[in-house]
């Protein structure tokens, strides 16, 4: 067995090819897996911290693994991704998770628009709220599968999305304004991606400022004292594409207030490898208003972890470590007390 290996943040940037990434999900979704083999999150809360755990089998057979998130009291957060082999059990790489964790939600929700869209959309009219690594993440992502015509943004330092308007206006070759309000990146999109909570926790747009036809994304609330979308949103969308329906139902703080508010939304939940693999299609037909919204999830952690160590190791990246694990490999051969 190889010794295994530490790929840093710096390394991961320097792997990423979103539309490479974007078929490895969807191909992952598309693969036949086990409840077993993809389990729910698991949050440990502190005094003031928290620490998420997500783990997943990835459906190839070659590699297992876990992505702790360290939430401190100072809101900081440390991401760890430690990959296992399935074969023979031992540790194959550690990798810094806060880049491949912005990359596997934007490149997951690529994956779904990827679906929700038709292919000869072209005229595409984006619109972002947000200027950080999501919003980032999530506009390069989506250029990945279809392009815009034109781009809006808003965030609430208006030296930040004139910064991110110029910026992505070059890297993209096409038109990016900043928005002076969530109000007018709404009216002015057809495509809505929600990337950024209040500090308040208060929904950054209404939904009652949606039009039929649009899809909304949203990403930032993950947890049920997060807010993002207000129970309007919910209530007029037709269908909601999930990557974890269960934990978008029942723990994101959205869609416990729009419960209640006595909004029903269980018959209006699709999984996101029911829509990979073309199960939602009548569905899609007839939604005036659709939805995806995403809580992350191990699979797409550790399927994009999959794809970068490859990358990393192919284009020497990767920083072999001095460690290896004591492996059990039966009863009773070794005895450490």
């Amino acid at each position: 067995m190889t010794a295994p290996v530490f790929v840093s943040a710096a390394s991961v940037a320097k792997t990423l090819d979103w539309p490479a990434i974007v078929a490895h999900l969807q191909a992952v979704y598309a693969a036949p897996s086990s409840p077993e083999a993809r389990p729910p999150r698991l949050v440990t809360r502190g005094d003031g911290a928290r620490l998420r755990t997500l783990t997943a089998a990835l459906p190839s057979g070659r590699l297992l693994g876990a992505k702790l998130m360290a939430s401190s009291r100072a809101k900081r957060t440390a991401y760890l991704i430690a990959l296992f082999d399935q074969q023979e059990g031992g540790i194959v790489a550690l990798m810094d998770g806060n880049a491949i964790t912005a990359c596997r939600t934007a490149a997951t929700s690529a994956a779904a628009l990827d679906c929700l869209l038709p292919p000869d959309r072209a005229q595409l009219r984006l619109g972002i709220l947000g200027s950080g690594m999501e919003a980032r993440a999530h506009l390069l992502a989506v250029a990945a599968v279809r392009k815009s015509s034109e781009v809006l943004v808003f965030s609430p330092s208006p030296e930040n999305r004139a910064a991110f308007a110029d910026e992505f206006a070059q890297r993209l070759g096409v038109p990016c304004r900043a928005a002076p309000s969530p109000a007018a990146v709404v009216a002015g999109c057809d495509l809505l991606v929600a990337a950024a909570r209040s500090r308040d926790e208060t929904p950054i747009f209404r939904g009652a400022e949606l039009r039929d036809g649009m899809i909304v994304v949203s990403i930032g609330s993950t947890l049920p004292e997060q807010r993002e979308i207000d129970p309007e949103t919910i209530a007029r969308c037709d269908l909601i594409v999930a990557d974890e329906p269960e934990e978008v139902a029942r723990q994101t703080g959205d869609f416990i207030a729009a419960r209640r508010a006595g909004i029903a939304f269980d018959g209006k939940l699709a999984a996101l490898s029911e829509l990979v693999m073309g199960k939602l299609k009548d569905r899609l037909a007839a939604s005036r208003l659709t939805m995806f919204k995403s809580v992350g999830a191990g699979i797409q952690d550790i399927a994009v972890a999959e794809f970068v160590l490859d990358r990393a190791l192919a284009m020497r990246l990767a920083t072999e470590l001095p460690l290896e694990l004591a492996i059990k490999r039966g009863a009773g051969e070794a005895r450490w007390f």
